[in-house]
């Protein structure tokens, strides 16, 4: 009697999931269709005026910053960087404001998020060098992640002051990802000195093969001295691309990321203006894998940087 009952219950409880999900889905689809038929879209095709709770302004985006507040220089996607610094730091300073054996709430969220970032990056450049990496990259992971996000708040770009919106996503803002680029290349860099000394310069500049050539070449060794002319030529020549490709990855990474932020934010923005209800959602989803997924390769082309430049120096010098 008692599996009866069991069985009873677990069939009546999958008839009520079931149809809960029907008449979810049955919803959707209608609040879609709604909204398909009622929007900027189905006006367009129909020929008719938009629902009026359904209309929405057509999105003009700005690709420069604009400045809220007549007077100061001050942009709308600094505003947006310094909330997303704040939130950080009030995020990690509760964290670890009372620390106990065993993590809840908050501190638990700060000990994942620096577990995994730990040791992804000492899984790629050791465990010594691991530890000197973790605050850039892990901080530049974090501010490209939080102005991503901090972006898809719904209705925070619909606050504006001076008919400017108040808060853009600092990552639109070519400046903010051209920043970022400069602190990965100086970074790199400084690591690249610091680990191999002034023979990093080397690596752009290397003429040792040249002159061993003429070396030979002086000293009548004519098919010696030839050859390694030749290989000198051909090192300086893979020096200037090196040096090239050092100034070039400022560029992609800046172009990178300001690109598929601002592409994705236009699209969002269009899909709102289009099909107000239900859709969007899905593009949010979207931009907010996409704002993680640039923020990940941010911040682990820098680390693979930063690994290149010091391995090369340790294999040198064994």
């Amino acid at each position: 009697m008692a599996d009866k009952r069991k069985e009873k219950k677990k069939k009546r409880y999958c008839g009520c999931a079931l149809s809960a999900m029907v008449i979810l889905a049955v919803v959707f689809l209608a609040l879609v269709v709604i909204s398909f038929i009622g929007g900027n879209m189905g006006a367009l095709i129909l020929g008719t005026e938009p629902v009026s709770i359904l209309a929405v302004h057509q999105p003009r985006p700005e690709l420069p910053a604009e400045m809220p507040f007549s007077g100061l220089p001050i942009t709308n996607t600094m505003i947006t960087a310094w909330i997303g610094i704040v939130v950080m730091i009030v995020l990690f300073a509760v964290g670890a404001r009372k620390m106990k054996l065993i993590p809840a709430g908050v501190q638990n969220l700060v000990e994942t998020i620096y577990e995994v970032a730990a040791n992804f990056i000492e899984d790629a450049a050791g465990k010594e060098y691991g530890r000197k990496f973790f605050a850039v990259c892990t901080t530049i992971f974090l501010f490209v992640l939080a102005n991503a996000w901090i972006n898809l708040i719904p209705g925070i770009e619909s606050i504006k002051m001076n008919g400017v919106p108040l808060f853009r996503n600092a990552n639109t803002d070519v400046n903010v990802p051209l920043m970022l680029a400069m602190v990965s290349f100086c970074y790199v860099e400084f690591w690249g000195f610091k680990a191999k000394g002034f023979k990093y310069i080397t690596k752009f500049f290397n003429f040792g093969p040249l002159f061993q050539g003429l070396r030979q070449l002086f000293k009548g060794r004519l098919k010696i001295g030839l050859s390694g002319m030749a290989m000198g030529l051909i090192a300086i020549f893979v020096g200037i691309l090196e040096l090239l490709s050092e100034f070039i990855r400022i560029i992609s990474f800046t172009f990178r990321l300001f690109g598929n932020m601002t592409a994705g934010s236009m699209l969002t923005l269009v899909i709102i203006f289009l099909i107000p209800w239900v859709v969007p959602v899905i593009f949010y989803g979207l931009e907010a894998f996409l704002g993680f997924i640039q923020a990940m390769i941010f911040g682990a082309l820098t680390l693979c940087f930063l690994t290149m430049a010091v391995k090369e120096a340790e294999e040198e010098s064994a």
